[in-house]
């Protein structure tokens, strides 16, 4: 095309494009992106179709996935920084991660998506000779792209030469500040130089999209985590059910003393007392407390986890090894224990519980127990729970929570 232009003009005579080549070659322009991008079929996966808040129905969850999603997209409008997207599988972090990849293809900036264990077969398989891809031209652009997105990042298989090269792709664009998103179940599984690279305040901003659930709630507990998680030290009430001063006091005592342990962990702390005085409520906030602060914890109602432990013994279950469970139980740094005393007093049972509590009283592992009376338990056990030199035993006497009214006596006629 020319332009109608007088003579003398710059672009007298200048051939231009028409609007509809330029059209065509913005349309060969975007799916050359979207060809060096690697998106593939998440092409599909845009915030258009990205629920603006989550799959939950609990109204705080949807609150904060709308929040960690009006971020994204603001990000995916003016890529700085890096965004750190968290949560355990199914959470929407994959989607998110696209839809600011695909968002950004739109506007027509170089962006490079990669799942990091195809990426690091893909890295692999360049040093064939029948390779028709060089080993450098695509670890070039996963280091120098103006959008990185490594999505799956922990999933890979953590050899030397991988977290190498991955570290020496973050730490290029960390020096450069190049614009990356990256998505992980938890950045405590990823190895030290790389968590330092991708906690930095400074660059990084995280979004966790759902708190995932510790493995260990999610396969023994008896109460399910969406029972506990309520379970806090601001909403239990000290002035009990029907409780006079005394029983109060105890209550008070009592979660004065488990807020400390929550504060600072050590040694053990036992709270004892009759079934529904809230023993279970003030382990529970113990646990979430450290859950809050990202510490960990293994919550475990005493008969529950014994069948697990008997459950993982069949030749043909699908659980985790009897000794992986055991092992995890003893050596835990914190370890809450509720309802003991309550389980069959089998030998076997007997005898698992002795070696849990043994090891950690040796040991002098942080731990919770949580037992309606001290004295129902095998003297083996109550001598080490009962040693002033480790345990701090507090009793709560008060009534059951769950509201049973002692009944009047009936008036003679």
């Amino acid at each position: 095309m020319v332009l109608d232009v007088p003579l003398g003009h710059p672009d007298f005579g200048k051939a231009f494009p028409c609007q509809c080549m330029l059209r065509e070659f913005e349309r060969g322009r975007l799916s050359r992106l979207e060809r060096y991008s690697e998106l593939g079929p998440l092409n599909r996966l845009t915030f258009d179709n990205l629920w603006p808040q989550g799959r939950s129905d609990e109204p705080e969850k949807q609150q904060w996935f709308s929040h960690c999603y009006q971020v994204a997209k603001s990000f995916a409008q003016e890529p700085k920084g890096w965004l750190l997207l968290t949560g355990p599988s199914g959470c929407g972090k994959t989607h998110m991660a696209a839809a600011i990849a695909n968002e950004c293809l739109k506007q027509g900036l170089p962006t490079f998506f990669v799942v990091v264990p195809d990426f690091l077969d893909h890295l692999r398989t360049t040093f064939r000779p029948d390779s028709d891809v060089a080993y450098d031209e695509l670890f070039e652009r996963a280091r120098a792209t103006h959008l990185l997105v490594l999505d799956d990042l922990g999933a890979h298989s953590s050899t030397a030469w991988a977290e190498e090269k991955l570290f020496q792709i973050l730490n290029h664009r960390f020096n450069t500040q190049l614009p990356t998103v990256v998505t992980t179940i938890s950045l405590e599984q990823l190895n030290e130089r790389l968590r330092t690279r991708l906690a930095d305040p400074n660059l990084v901003q995280e979004l966790e999209l759902e708190r995932p659930q510790p493995l260990f709630f999610q396969r023994i507990l008896g109460l399910n985590f969406e029972e506990l998680s309520p379970k806090t030290f601001a909403n239990f009430d000290v002035s009990g059910m029907n409780a006079d001063k005394k029983q109060q006091q105890s209550l008070q005592v009592a979660a004065k003393a488990a807020r400390q342990f929550a504060e600072s962990p050590g040694d053990w702390l036992v709270l004892e007392g009759p079934t529904g005085c809230g023993k279970t409520h003030l382990a529970a906030a113990i646990a979430n407390h450290q859950l809050d602060a990202r510490r960990p914890v293994f919550f475990a109602v005493v008969p529950e986890l014994l069948d697990h432990l008997r459950a993982t013994l069949v030749p043909e279950s699908r659980l985790a090894y009897y000794d992986e469970v055991f092992k995890g139980v003893k050596s835990h740094p914190l370890l809450i224990l509720d309802d003991l005393g309550t389980e069959s007093k089998t030998p076997w049972a007997r005898e698992k519980l002795f070696q849990i509590l043994n090891y950690r009283y040796n040991a002098r592992l942080s731990t919770v127990i949580t037992s309606r009376s001290l004295e129902e338990l095998e003297s083996q056990l109550s001598s080490r729970i009962s040693d002033v030199r480790l345990s701090n035993v507090i009793h709560i006497d008060a009534p059951d929570y769950r509201g049973r009214v002692p009944r009047r006596p009936r008036r003679e006629r």
